[in-house]
């Protein structure tokens, strides 16, 4: 249940706070790579978890302006 929230959460959020969730899970994103290639990440699976947010948040962003257009 936890995706559902967090979708529709994203719902609710203007263009440009969009943009800026995006932004911040792209830096997070890049701090655990750059952890995991240092051997320093323990929890390996939050990238996967960070990979899919994004995902979600540009979905999000290309749902609200196709329904713009």
């Amino acid at each position: 249940m936890r995706t559902n929230d967090y979708v529709k959460e994203l719902q609710n959020k203007s263009a440009e706070d969009l943009n800026k969730a995006l932004v911040e899970a792209k830096k997070e994103l890049f701090s655990l790579r750059f952890q995991n290639a240092t051997n320093q990440l323990d929890n390996t699976s939050r990238i996967k978890e960070v990979r899919r947010d994004i995902a979600r948040i540009q979905t999000v962003i290309t749902a609200k302006a196709n329904a713009a257009e």
